[in-house]
């Protein structure tokens, strides 16, 4: 088998993991390199590539500069360019996506190898992953680590206004690009059935039946109850204490809203008996200047020491500036040698890596009843469950834990045993690998034997839309079409017309036909002048296509009205839309999502609503044609002037919006590897191949 595991947002690396450095490099970061290791072990398995962003900032170590990182002799990271160089936090990585996916096609076709499968990690990787498994035809696994529609749901919960959070964290992409990559997965992964039962609920594709729960592993070399002497990092965080000996509450995670920590310090500000009976330590990540920091963690920060100051809590509350990936078992062993306790007060918490790790350790936990804990001390018996939302439920929890030694023993004893029954990365690995097989037991090549063409002659193709991009201007065509002709750059056409229509069209305005015809909005490709078809694609976008319901479902629709027959293919159903009277696109989408129908919807000139299958677009079809015939796709250069251009415009290949183009597109204006020309329709294109030197 050859993984690619795809990760994108965060600082990752193979060693010294900065856990807790920010809010994106989490448990999620450490979960995905322990299962690329792990992974690498198994004869089974030939390589496994960890696919995540290259970053250049001087902010940050150059070890995330680097493009290829060995972790193993069979497991790698593999650093790709996204975006600014600089160091981005994952809620304004999604602009940047198109070129990621781009470049990592561009990075399995060098390799010389088609993935056995595409595992993504959190939203922006399964959009990226999704795009790609489907060019490739290739199965798409997903874990989500966190969802949209749960943690918008919890802070809205806390009062906090809509627009003040789509604002932060752009809940809306990040959600619609759930939802897509639920109705494309062909597994997803969780770590609870709690995951599965109610979180994934919220969303329109909920499809349990594609759901399977396989709880992550931990390093049993590092998590272990067998203490250092004095570990070095012991010295660091008792010496501000006013009296060291007392049992330790301990509190380890990023310095994120969600997690809660201004709560726990307010339970323990509040209860003299928890002041009296044990310290507090608070290990927050490693920071640098708090006023030089992300909003939510300066905020979270600046919130918590204004707490201790304010219960005057000086010498009972520690919170060290930083430490090492490798002190943070050594802690739980201080802790627990303390006779102490883990709390996990946070508001969402899908998993909890650190309650398993702490519970490796011998160290008892106190955790939400959200999310994994439930199934954590269900399955461990080491701890007990609290509302992090109630001040009195945390205090009596700490209160129970830390006065009853015989409960605290057992619970210390349950929880080692519980771990290594429950939670190692050979039963990880073994269910992971399983389902794999499960999932490959008949693979599906998407590109099967290529016609003979002069595109294998050639290393560049033009690829235009017919109506009002390269047909309007006669003599402009003219020019166009005589410089095609002088040159070796392949000709290629993407319209929203009938391959029937496209040939009608072209040979009564005297141009010649195109090496590559894309019609039917994207949902139909052939080749030459004999219009060979092209069955794989067919075969590839036929995929969950169910025309007959479409049509059934919109006609409950106002405002909606099917374009004439002419205008219906085997793959694309197409309407008129009359915007006074019918319901938005998103709310159409949603229709058809809790139709329980997997359709693409494209919407153009502010009238025309085509539905095609999932794997169809004009973009998906040019990316597509640059994998069968082995075109970069810098190499490609694309044009259009509506809506339905848009998914092929976007992306890491060249591209050029005409200047008689529709307001639809001026969103792409500024957008790297988009020319907004001056020039009206195959003028516009000619003006694009001199600005690119094409």
């Amino acid at each position: 088998m050859y993984l690619i595991l795809v990760s994108i947002h965060g600082l990752i690396r193979g060693h010294q993991l900065e856990l807790g450095r920010d809010a994106d490099t989490g448990g999620q970061t450490q979960y995905v390199i322990d299962l690329v290791r792990s992974l690498s072990q198994r004869s089974e398995v030939t390589q496994v590539d960890l696919i995540t962003r290259q970053i250049f900032d001087p902010k940050v170590s150059s070890d995330y500069a680097q493009p290829i990182e060995t972790i193993s002799d069979k497991a790698r990271i593999v650093r790709l360019a996204c975006g600014p160089r600089r160091y981005l936090r994952k809620e304004v990585l999604w602009s940047y996506l198109d070129v990621f996916a781009d470049e990592l096609l561009k990075h399995i076709r060098l390799s010389g190898k088609v993935p056995t499968v595409i595992h993504s990690h959190y939203a922006d990787a399964g959009y990226v992953s999704m795009r790609v498994a489907n060019w490739l035809g290739v199965p798409l696994i997903h874990t989500g680590h966190s969802l949209g529609r749960v943690k918008r749901q919890k802070m809205l919960e806390q009062g906090l206004k809509p627009e003040n959070l789509e604002e932060q964290f752009n809940f809306n992409i990040r959600i619609e690009a759930e939802e897509n990559v639920l109705e494309n997965a062909d597994l997803i992964i969780t770590s609870t059935q709690q995951e599965v039962q109610e979180q994934y609920r919220l969303y329109d594709h909920y499809r349990p039946n594609r759901m399977v729960v396989i709880p992550p592993g931990i390093d049993s070399e590092r998590f272990h109850p067998v203490a250092q002497i004095n570990p070095p990092i012991q010295t660091q965080i008792c010496r501000s204490w006013h009296d060291p000996s007392k049992p330790i509450i301990l509190a380890l995670s990023r310095p994120v809203p969600r997690k809660n920590v201004q709560m726990l310090v307010c339970a323990y500000g509040e209860s003299p008996q928890l002041q009296e009976m044990a310290n507090l330590l608070l290990v927050l990540g490693s920071r640098g200047d708090i006023r030089e920091m992300e909003s939510a963690p300066k905020q979270v920060l600046t919130e918590v020491l204004l707490l201790i100051d304010r219960y005057d809590l000086y010498g009972k509350v520690v919170y060290p500036k930083s430490h090492r990936s490798e002190d943070v078992a050594d802690i739980y062993r201080m802790v627990a040698k303390s006779k102490g306790v883990l709390i996990n007060p946070a508001l969402t918490e899908p998993f909890g890596l650190t309650l398993i790790e702490a519970a490796a350790c011998g160290l008892p936990i106190i955790a939400p009843t959200d999310g994994g804990p439930k199934n954590i001390i269900a399955n461990c018996q080491n701890g007990q469950l609290i509302d992090p939302s109630d001040m009195a439920s945390i205090q009596n929890a700490l209160y129970q834990a830390l006065t009853d030694p015989k409960r605290w023993q057992q619970w210390a004893t349950d929880g080692i045993k519980g771990v290594d029954t429950y939670y190692t990365w050979q039963n990880h690995v073994n269910q992971y690998l399983q389902n794999i097989r499960n999932l490959i037991t008949q693979p599906v090549n998407m590109v099967t034997q290529i016609p003979r063409s002069k595109l294998l002659g050639t290393d560049r193709i033009l690829i235009s839309d017919i109506d009002n991009t390269l047909l309007g201007d006669p003599q402009a065509l003219k020019e166009l079409i005589a410089y095609l002709q002088s040159s070796a750059i392949g000709f290629g056409v993407a319209t929203g017309r009938s391959i029937e229509s496209a040939k009608e069209v072209l040979t009564k305005w005297e141009v010649p036909f195109p090496d590559i015809w894309i019609t039917s909005v994207g949902s139909e490709i052939h080749y030459g002048v004999n219009l060979q078809a092209d069955t794989s694609w067919r075969k590839h976008i036929n995929y969950r296509w169910q025309p007959e319901l479409v049509q059934k479902a919109m006609s409950h629709l106002s405002g909606i009205e099917l374009q004439s027959l002419d205008q219906q293919r085997p793959y694309k159903v197409s309407y008129l839309v009359d915007e006074t009277q019918a319901p938005s696109i998103k709310k159409i989408q949603a229709h058809l999502r809790q139709s329980r129908l997997h359709v693409r919807t494209i919407f153009s000139h502010q009238k025309y609503l085509d539905l095609l299958p999932l794997r169809a677009s004009k973009g998906d079809a040019v990316h597509y044609c640059a994998i069968k015939w082995s075109f970069p796709m810098e190499q490609i250069l694309v044009a259009g002037d509506s809506g339905n251009d848009e998914q092929m415009l976007i992306g890491n290949t060249k591209a050029v919006v005409v200047g008689n183009h529709s307001p639809e597109l001026e969103k792409l204006r500024g957008l790297a590897h988009i020319y907004f020309a001056q020039g009206h329709y195959a003028q516009g294109i000619l003006e694009a191949i001199a600005h690119y030197n094409f």
